[in-house]
């Protein structure tokens, strides 16, 4: 008979564990540090619109849900409206400001980035509304 020949029935094992393992490590430390500086990010930006928030429910101020649904009152804070959006010097913070009118009496509530941003806004306001009485609430936040 022959001689017994002696077959290798253990497979090697691959070798990828050893890198697997590292870059499962890499990933679960990068996620950790994305958390971390997220929660420390998140924390710097809450804002505290605790005043605004109790000046809008006073009934003290015009908030959006005063505005008017009569027609001319209607048509005077789309014309407000489009005459903003239409003005590419305005930045987009201005573009958003709140037009409210009711009973012909337009109120402009929001931030805008400067002194002179909000004279702009104003003197378009005033433009569009056709001899509507405005009354400018607008407050200059800055470009922060």
């Amino acid at each position: 008979m022959g001689v017994p020949v002696a077959i290798n029935t253990d497979t090697p094992e691959p070798r990828t564990k050893g890198p697997m393992k590292r870059t499962l490590l890499a990933l679960a430390c990068l996620s950790a540090l994305s958390l971390a500086a997220f929660a420390a990010d998140n924390e710097k930006a809450k804002p505290d619109n605790t005043a605004t928030n109790e000046r809008d429910r006073s009934g003290e101020t015009k908030t959006s849900g005063d505005q008017s649904n009569s027609s001319a009152d209607l048509k005077i804070t789309q014309s407000i409206r489009r005459a903003l959006m239409k003005d590419r010097e305005l930045s987009t913070t201005a573009k958003n400001i709140k037009v409210i009118t009711a009973n012909g009496q337009v109120t402009l509530r929001g931030p805008v980035k400067t002194a002179q941003e909000k004279a702009r806004v104003d003197q378009i306001a005033k433009s569009a509304a056709g001899g509507a009485q405005i009354d400018d609430q607008l407050d200059v936040k800055g470009s922060n």
